[in-house]
């Protein structure tokens, strides 16, 4: 099903810009290996309507998604211009990853179904799973460009092959979450109530599960260069590094935070600095994984709200608050 979609373009204010204290990442790597000063910049989006799920492209834009107004976002970074399109009303658009051709991916939790946006033309091509209410919510992308996703309602993990429009699906049980993709390219899926990790493995359709324990409840994950994957314990305030060869837990760390912080979104740039958003506390967290040191980074919006991230080709981690309704960069 394919839609033409409506434009709107704003001109953005910057909020504020300051250097953070520090002491001594639809999940994701960048190639970028950028020192990290510490300064934090932000702006209000032209709908703050539950922003959320920013995406980098290959020249720099960031992409969101503002799911309780229908609408796909743009900002340029270069002009400080947002851009927005409207989707078909009850899309309530979640999750996005920009695909190699320059398409944007996301779900619907309103209809079930994914969807490929040209922002170029304005056009919303719709693929539909097989459950109106399979609610997908996080998606990744593969070696070979198929994207998959959670469906937080069906209890399953999707995999879309965009060219032949094809939706091939695999029950892992209730309430999956964050997904990443390994380097032999199986699908690790967090279900947040179960307090597990299941792998789909791509080669036999097999789902294996790993326990992080009762209440540890396991929220997005991301893929580090060297292999390890690492998934945010928002029910515990640690961190887990995972050995997906292995399949076992390698090392759980605590966060600054606390068993109360609410570590969230997970984010590995191209260097393998890990970046933890702690949802409870305002801050965002840089962990070194080979001496173990952790650099906070205090936000300057309070209850932002960072649900997910993005690391563009610089190593910027750019984040959305979806409470306070902002667009924020640390460089």
């Amino acid at each position: 099903m394919m839609y033409s979609l409506k434009f709107w373009s704003y001109i953005a204010i910057a909020l504020t810009a300051c250097d953070a204290l520090a002491q001594g990442p639809s999940g994701g790597v960048s190639a970028g290996a950028r020192v990290i000063s510490g300064k934090i910049s932000e702006w209000s989006v032209p709908t703050a309507r539950y922003p959320r799920d920013p995406v980098a492209t290959t020249d720099g834009s960031i992409f969101f998604a503002v799911q309780k107004g229908d609408k796909i976002a743009r900002f340029d970074p270069k002009t400080q211009r947002f851009q927005e399109w409207d989707v078909p009303e009850g899309t309530l658009p979640k999750g996005m990853v920009v695909a190699a051709d320059g398409k944007v991916i996301f779900g619907s939790l309103g209809n079930g179904s994914i969807n490929e946006f040209d922002s170029v033309s304005g056009r919303l091509r719709e693929f539909r799973t097989s459950s109106r209410d399979s609610a997908p919510y996080t998606l990744t992308l593969d070696a070979r460009g198929n994207t998959w996703f959670s469906e937080r309602t069906s209890g399953n993990v999707g995999k879309l092959e965009r060219a032949s429009a094809k939706i091939t699906e695999y029950r892992v049980g209730d309430d999956p979450y964050g997904i990443a993709v390994d380097k032999l390219g199986n699908v690790w899926v967090s279900r947040r109530a179960a307090g597990i990790l299941a792998k789909v493995d791509v080669k036999t359709g097999m789902v294996t599960e790993l326990h992080l324990g009762l209440g540890s409840q396991p929220r997005c994950a991301a893929m580090a260069p060297n292999g390890m994957l690492w998934v945010s314990l928002y029910g515990t305030g640690k961190l887990a590094k995972v050995d997906p060869v292995a399949n076992t837990v390698v090392k759980l760390y605590d966060m600054p935070g606390g068993p109360n912080g609410g570590p969230y979104a997970v984010n590995a740039d191209g260097l393998g600095r890990i970046w933890v958003s702690e949802i409870q506390t305002d801050n965002v967290i840089m962990f070194y994984p080979h001496t173990e040191a952790m650099r906070v980074f205090r936000l300057p919006s309070r209850n932002s709200g960072i649900r997910s991230a993005t690391i563009d080709g610089e190593g910027r981690y750019w984040y959305v608050g979806s409470h306070a309704g902002t667009l924020g960069v640390i460089e």
